[in-house]
Protein backbone atom coordinates (compact mmCIF):
# COMPACT_ATOMS: atom_id res chain seq x y z
CA UNK A 1 0.00 0.00 0.00
CA UNK A 2 1.28 3.50 -0.88
CA UNK A 3 2.37 5.68 2.01
CA UNK A 4 4.01 9.07 2.45
CA UNK A 5 7.36 7.31 2.32
CA UNK A 6 6.83 5.22 -0.82
CA UNK A 7 9.02 7.39 -3.03
CA UNK A 8 11.62 8.77 -0.60
CA UNK A 9 14.35 6.23 -1.44
CA UNK A 10 13.77 6.81 -5.15
CA UNK A 11 14.02 10.58 -4.69
CA UNK A 12 17.26 10.28 -2.73
CA UNK A 13 18.74 8.23 -5.58
CA UNK A 14 17.48 10.79 -8.11
CA UNK A 15 19.10 13.59 -6.10
CA UNK A 16 22.48 11.87 -6.13
CA UNK A 17 22.06 11.10 -9.83
CA UNK A 18 21.25 14.77 -10.49
CA UNK A 19 24.39 15.82 -8.62
CA UNK A 20 26.53 13.35 -10.60
CA UNK A 21 25.05 14.49 -13.92
CA UNK A 22 25.64 18.08 -12.86
CA UNK A 23 29.31 17.38 -12.12
CA UNK A 24 29.72 15.62 -15.46
CA UNK A 25 28.05 18.46 -17.40
CA UNK A 26 30.15 21.14 -15.70
CA UNK A 27 33.27 19.00 -16.21
CA UNK A 28 32.56 18.65 -19.94
CA UNK A 29 31.84 22.37 -20.23
CA UNK A 30 35.06 23.14 -18.38
CA UNK A 31 37.07 20.79 -20.61
CA UNK A 32 35.66 22.36 -23.76
CA UNK A 33 36.58 25.84 -22.53
CA UNK A 34 40.05 24.57 -21.60
CA UNK A 35 40.39 23.15 -25.14
CA UNK A 36 39.00 26.28 -26.76
CA UNK A 37 41.08 28.84 -24.87
CA UNK A 38 44.08 26.60 -24.18
CA UNK A 39 44.10 27.52 -20.48
CA UNK A 40 44.14 24.63 -17.95
CA UNK A 41 43.21 26.98 -15.12
CA UNK A 42 39.67 27.11 -16.54
CA UNK A 43 39.27 23.36 -16.03
CA UNK A 44 40.52 23.58 -12.44
CA UNK A 45 38.20 26.49 -11.64
CA UNK A 46 35.18 24.72 -13.22
CA UNK A 47 35.84 21.57 -11.20
CA UNK A 48 36.32 23.47 -7.93
CA UNK A 49 33.15 25.50 -8.41
CA UNK A 50 31.15 22.40 -9.32
CA UNK A 51 32.21 20.59 -6.15
CA UNK A 52 31.53 23.64 -3.98
CA UNK A 53 28.14 24.12 -5.62
CA UNK A 54 27.08 20.52 -4.98
CA UNK A 55 28.12 20.77 -1.33
CA UNK A 56 26.50 24.17 -0.91
CA UNK A 57 23.26 23.11 -2.58
CA UNK A 58 22.92 20.23 -0.13
CA UNK A 59 23.72 22.12 3.07
CA UNK A 60 22.58 25.70 2.43
CA UNK A 61 20.06 25.76 -0.45
CA UNK A 62 17.06 25.90 1.93
CA UNK A 63 18.45 29.01 3.64
CA UNK A 64 19.10 30.62 0.28
CA UNK A 65 15.55 29.84 -0.91
CA UNK A 66 14.04 31.31 2.26
CA UNK A 67 16.14 34.44 1.86
CA UNK A 68 15.19 34.82 -1.81
CA UNK A 69 11.50 34.52 -0.86
CA UNK A 70 11.73 37.01 1.99
CA UNK A 71 10.41 34.44 4.48
CA UNK A 72 10.49 35.17 8.22
CA UNK A 73 10.10 32.71 11.10
CA UNK A 74 6.46 32.39 12.23
CA UNK A 75 5.68 32.83 15.91
CA UNK A 76 3.33 30.43 17.68
CA UNK A 77 1.46 33.30 19.33
CA UNK A 78 0.66 35.10 16.08
CA UNK A 79 -0.02 31.96 14.01
CA UNK A 80 -1.40 29.45 16.50
CA UNK A 81 -3.80 27.78 14.04
CA UNK A 82 -1.00 27.23 11.52
CA UNK A 83 1.13 25.60 14.22
CA UNK A 84 -1.79 23.51 15.42
CA UNK A 85 -2.63 22.19 11.95
CA UNK A 86 1.01 21.46 11.11
CA UNK A 87 1.72 19.64 14.37
CA UNK A 88 -1.41 17.48 14.04
CA UNK A 89 -0.48 16.51 10.47
CA UNK A 90 3.12 15.81 11.47
CA UNK A 91 1.91 13.40 14.17
CA UNK A 92 -0.42 11.68 11.67
CA UNK A 93 2.35 11.38 9.09
CA UNK A 94 4.95 10.28 11.66
CA UNK A 95 7.25 13.18 10.76
CA UNK A 96 9.16 15.72 12.86
CA UNK A 97 7.52 19.13 13.17
CA UNK A 98 8.87 21.35 10.37
CA UNK A 99 9.91 24.92 11.05
CA UNK A 100 7.26 27.40 9.94
CA UNK A 101 7.92 30.61 8.03
CA UNK A 102 5.72 33.44 6.80
CA UNK A 103 6.11 35.33 3.52
CA UNK A 104 4.55 38.80 3.56
CA UNK A 105 2.70 38.45 0.25
CA UNK A 106 -1.01 38.84 -0.46
CA UNK A 107 -0.88 36.18 -3.19
CA UNK A 108 -1.90 32.83 -1.61
CA UNK A 109 0.93 30.32 -1.95
CA UNK A 110 3.21 27.97 0.01
CA UNK A 111 6.27 25.78 -0.35
CA UNK A 112 8.40 23.27 1.56
CA UNK A 113 12.18 23.06 1.54
CA UNK A 114 15.08 21.47 3.41
CA UNK A 115 17.46 18.56 2.89
CA UNK A 116 15.56 16.01 5.04
CA UNK A 117 12.54 15.77 7.40
CA UNK A 118 14.71 16.73 10.39
CA UNK A 119 15.64 20.02 8.69
CA UNK A 120 12.37 20.68 6.86
CA UNK A 121 10.70 24.06 6.50
CA UNK A 122 7.20 25.04 5.38
CA UNK A 123 6.64 28.62 4.30
CA UNK A 124 3.22 30.13 3.62
CA UNK A 125 2.17 33.58 2.48
CA UNK A 126 -0.01 35.90 4.54
CA UNK A 127 -2.45 35.79 1.63
CA UNK A 128 -2.82 32.03 2.01
CA UNK A 129 -3.70 32.39 5.71
CA UNK A 130 -6.36 35.05 5.02
CA UNK A 131 -7.84 33.40 1.89
CA UNK A 132 -8.31 29.80 3.03
CA UNK A 133 -10.49 28.32 5.76
CA UNK A 134 -9.13 25.71 8.19
CA UNK A 135 -9.86 22.59 6.09
CA UNK A 136 -8.39 24.21 2.98
CA UNK A 137 -5.28 25.32 4.87
CA UNK A 138 -5.00 21.79 6.25
CA UNK A 139 -5.08 20.45 2.68
CA UNK A 140 -2.24 22.76 1.63
CA UNK A 141 -0.10 21.90 4.66
CA UNK A 142 -0.76 18.18 4.05
CA UNK A 143 0.45 18.68 0.47
CA UNK A 144 3.68 20.26 1.75
CA UNK A 145 4.07 17.58 4.44
CA UNK A 146 3.84 15.03 1.65
CA UNK A 147 6.74 16.71 -0.15
CA UNK A 148 8.69 16.34 3.09
CA UNK A 149 7.70 12.71 3.64
CA UNK A 150 8.48 11.75 0.05
CA UNK A 151 11.85 13.57 0.23
CA UNK A 152 10.75 15.77 -2.67
CA UNK A 153 12.18 18.74 -0.80
CA UNK A 154 15.71 17.41 -1.26
CA UNK A 155 15.59 16.91 -5.02
CA UNK A 156 13.53 20.06 -5.65
CA UNK A 157 15.66 22.32 -3.45
CA UNK A 158 18.96 20.99 -4.81
CA UNK A 159 17.61 21.52 -8.33
CA UNK A 160 17.26 25.25 -7.60
CA UNK A 161 21.00 25.59 -7.11
CA UNK A 162 22.30 23.14 -9.69
CA UNK A 163 20.12 24.23 -12.60
CA UNK A 164 20.83 27.86 -11.81
CA UNK A 165 24.58 27.21 -11.76
CA UNK A 166 24.57 25.37 -15.09
CA UNK A 167 22.74 28.32 -16.66
CA UNK A 168 25.24 30.81 -15.22
CA UNK A 169 28.28 28.78 -16.33
CA UNK A 170 26.84 28.37 -19.82
CA UNK A 171 26.06 32.09 -20.11
CA UNK A 172 29.55 33.12 -18.97
CA UNK A 173 31.16 30.58 -21.29
CA UNK A 174 29.20 31.73 -24.35
CA UNK A 175 29.98 35.40 -23.65
CA UNK A 176 33.67 34.59 -23.15
CA UNK A 177 33.80 32.62 -26.38
CA UNK A 178 32.06 35.38 -28.35
CA UNK A 179 33.74 38.45 -26.89
CA UNK A 180 36.97 36.94 -25.57
CA UNK A 181 38.12 35.38 -28.82
CA UNK A 182 39.08 31.80 -29.59
CA UNK A 183 42.36 29.97 -29.34
CA UNK A 184 45.19 31.18 -31.46
CA UNK A 185 47.17 27.99 -32.08
CA UNK A 186 47.13 25.36 -34.79
CA UNK A 187 45.40 22.70 -32.71
CA UNK A 188 42.11 24.55 -33.29
CA UNK A 189 42.43 24.09 -37.07
CA UNK A 190 41.20 21.22 -39.17
CA UNK A 191 38.03 19.16 -39.32
CA UNK A 192 38.53 17.59 -35.89
CA UNK A 193 38.91 21.00 -34.27
CA UNK A 194 35.85 22.31 -36.05
CA UNK A 195 33.81 19.30 -34.97
CA UNK A 196 34.85 19.72 -31.34
CA UNK A 197 34.03 23.41 -31.49
CA UNK A 198 30.56 22.75 -32.91
CA UNK A 199 29.82 20.06 -30.31
CA UNK A 200 31.13 22.27 -27.52
CA UNK A 201 29.05 25.28 -28.48
CA UNK A 202 25.98 23.08 -28.93
CA UNK A 203 26.51 21.78 -25.40
CA UNK A 204 26.92 25.31 -24.06
CA UNK A 205 23.62 26.34 -25.61
CA UNK A 206 21.59 23.18 -24.95
CA UNK A 207 22.79 22.19 -21.44
CA UNK A 208 20.87 24.93 -19.58
CA UNK A 209 17.74 24.21 -21.64
CA UNK A 210 18.02 20.48 -20.92
CA UNK A 211 18.61 21.17 -17.21
CA UNK A 212 15.57 23.44 -17.03
CA UNK A 213 13.27 21.01 -18.87
CA UNK A 214 14.44 18.13 -16.64
CA UNK A 215 13.78 20.25 -13.55
CA UNK A 216 10.29 21.23 -14.70
CA UNK A 217 9.40 17.65 -15.59
CA UNK A 218 10.43 16.41 -12.14
CA UNK A 219 8.49 19.21 -10.47
CA UNK A 220 5.22 18.49 -12.29
CA UNK A 221 5.35 14.80 -11.35
CA UNK A 222 6.11 15.70 -7.72
CA UNK A 223 3.03 17.96 -7.54
CA UNK A 224 0.66 15.20 -8.62
CA UNK A 225 2.19 12.81 -6.10
CA UNK A 226 2.03 15.36 -3.28
CA UNK A 227 -1.63 16.09 -4.07
CA UNK A 228 -2.48 12.39 -3.82
CA UNK A 229 -0.40 11.87 -0.68
CA UNK A 230 -1.90 14.98 0.93
CA UNK A 231 -5.41 13.70 0.25
CA UNK A 232 -4.42 10.37 1.79
CA UNK A 233 -3.07 12.16 4.85
CA UNK A 234 -6.16 14.30 5.56
CA UNK A 235 -8.73 11.81 4.24
CA UNK A 236 -10.48 14.86 2.80
CA UNK A 237 -9.36 15.60 -0.79
CA UNK A 238 -11.97 18.37 -1.12
CA UNK A 239 -9.93 20.50 1.29
CA UNK A 240 -6.93 20.69 -1.07
CA UNK A 241 -9.13 20.81 -4.18
CA UNK A 242 -11.02 23.83 -2.83
CA UNK A 243 -7.75 25.45 -1.79
CA UNK A 244 -6.32 25.04 -5.28
CA UNK A 245 -9.46 26.59 -6.76
CA UNK A 246 -9.12 29.65 -4.51
CA UNK A 247 -5.39 29.97 -5.12
CA UNK A 248 -5.76 29.76 -8.90
CA UNK A 249 -8.71 32.15 -8.87
CA UNK A 250 -6.55 34.81 -7.22
CA UNK A 251 -4.16 34.70 -10.18
CA UNK A 252 -1.73 37.29 -8.81
CA UNK A 253 2.03 37.44 -9.22
CA UNK A 254 4.19 37.32 -6.12
CA UNK A 255 6.41 40.38 -5.61
CA UNK A 256 9.51 38.26 -5.10
CA UNK A 257 8.67 35.61 -7.70
CA UNK A 258 11.82 33.97 -9.03
CA UNK A 259 12.17 31.53 -11.92
CA UNK A 260 14.74 29.41 -10.08
CA UNK A 261 12.42 28.80 -7.09
CA UNK A 262 9.03 28.79 -8.85
CA UNK A 263 8.80 24.98 -8.95
CA UNK A 264 8.92 24.79 -5.13
CA UNK A 265 5.58 26.52 -4.64
CA UNK A 266 2.23 24.74 -4.57
CA UNK A 267 1.07 27.09 -7.34
CA UNK A 268 2.90 29.09 -10.01
CA UNK A 269 4.11 32.27 -8.21
CA UNK A 270 3.95 34.18 -11.50
CA UNK A 271 0.20 33.58 -11.76
CA UNK A 272 -1.69 31.75 -14.48
CA UNK A 273 -1.14 28.24 -15.79
CA UNK A 274 1.30 27.79 -18.66
CA UNK A 275 0.76 24.49 -20.49
CA UNK A 276 4.21 23.75 -21.91
CA UNK A 277 7.33 21.71 -21.23
CA UNK A 278 8.68 24.76 -19.39
CA UNK A 279 5.69 25.00 -17.02
CA UNK A 280 6.67 24.54 -13.38
CA UNK A 281 3.28 23.08 -12.41
CA UNK A 282 0.69 20.77 -13.99
CA UNK A 283 -2.61 22.43 -15.00
CA UNK A 284 -4.59 23.23 -11.86
CA UNK A 285 -7.77 21.97 -13.54
CA UNK A 286 -6.20 18.53 -13.93
CA UNK A 287 -4.96 18.54 -10.34
CA UNK A 288 -8.44 19.38 -9.04
CA UNK A 289 -10.03 16.75 -11.30
CA UNK A 290 -7.71 14.06 -9.93
CA UNK A 291 -8.43 15.08 -6.34
CA UNK A 292 -12.19 14.93 -6.94
CA UNK A 293 -11.72 11.33 -8.14
CA UNK A 294 -10.67 10.34 -4.60
CA UNK A 295 -14.22 10.92 -3.33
Amino acid sequence: MATLYTHQDSNIRKTWLMMIVFLVVVGVLGYFLYWYFGNPIILVIAGAFAILQVAGSYWFSDKIVLSMSGAKRASREAHFELYNITENLAITAGLPNPKLYIIDEQVPNAFATGRDPEHAVIAVTTGLLTTLNRTELEGVIAHEMSHIGNRDILIMTVAVMLVGFVMIVSDIAIRSAIFGGGRRNSRSDGKAGSAIAIIGFALLILSPIFAMVMNMSISRKREYLADASGALLTRYPDGLANALEKISAHGGKMKRANKSTAHLFISNPFGGSVKSIFATHPPVEERIKRLRMFQ
